[in-house]
């Protein structure tokens, strides 16, 4: 029996990656599935023809989550293409590392506006939509406990994630809204690879802090986002799930 079989999610930045999994990973499960894209209109739609491929239901949509018409158009798309909104799955998330005397304030606005304003923008608007039982997932990160150097901005992101994660699960939770995280150590992703931290130090240093003896993989953390997504976690809310392998 499909755990979100007539359930409808919206997953933000799903053209690649951890969000392209979790489309992915919910459409395998039964959910019609938005996969929202800001720029690769090419990775979104292999994401869509892989899920109507198996069976699934799923469209892509075009939008920056950090301005605020985006945000309301992408759900607006959602609403009207599938009739309603179950789940919100809040994946858009950019990262640069840089040391202290490197920071500039293009480097802070950068991160900030997508990985914290886009995600209350985009909650914001899934919230006039979202009934009794449905889901709200952010993507947050093991940074925020293991705190590496050079990631003082990013960290800080994630850091506002999980205090976000408290809050809008406290306004929301009278709703029986559920509001949780899921924060991932490292994956290998297109992303990190193009940062360089596969075959890297980073890579080295993440291995020897993770007790299960490897790197994430994108499917590691969709198998947490269904769970999230489904009725088994009803009675989870305000929670921080570390998907990190043990890392610390």
């Amino acid at each position: 029996m499909s755990k979100l079989k007539g359930k409808v999610a919206l997953v933000t930045g799903a053209s690649k990656g951890i969000g392209a999994a979790i489309a992915k990973a919910l459409a395998a499960e039964g959910a019609a599935v938005v996969v929202n894209y800001a720029s690769s209109r090419a990775g979104a739609d292999a994401v869509v023809a892989e899920i109507a491929k198996a069976g699934g239901k799923a469209v892509a949509v075009q939008g920056d989550v950090s301005k605020a018409a985006d945000a309301q158009a992408i759900v607006e798309a959602a609403v009207a293409q599938f009739g309603k909104l179950d789940v919100l799955v809040n994946n858009s998330g950019v990262y640069e590392f840089a040391p202290l005397e490197a920071i500039s304030e293009e480097h802070y606005r950068k991160q900030f506006d997508v990985n914290v304003l886009g995600l209350l923008l985009t909650t914001q608007a899934a919230a006039r939509h979202l009934g009794e039982g449905a889901s709200v997932i952010n993507i947050g990160s093991l940074v925020t406990r293991i705190v590496p150097p050079h990631t003082a901005v990013y960290t800080a992101t994630k850091g506002a994630v999980d205090a976000i994660t408290g809050v809008l699960s406290k306004e929301l939770g009278p709703r029986k809204i559920r509001v949780n995280a899921i924060n991932p150590g490292m994956v290998e992703t297109e992303g990190t690879h193009a940062a360089g931290a596969i075959g890297g130090e980073f890579e080295q240093y993440a291995l020897a802090i993770t007790p299960l003896g490897r790197i994430g993989q994108p499917q590691d953390i969709a198998s947490v986002a269904v769970f999230l997504a489904s009725d088994d976690s009803y009675w989870l809310t305000g929670e921080r799930l570390y998907a990190g392998g043990g890392a610390r």
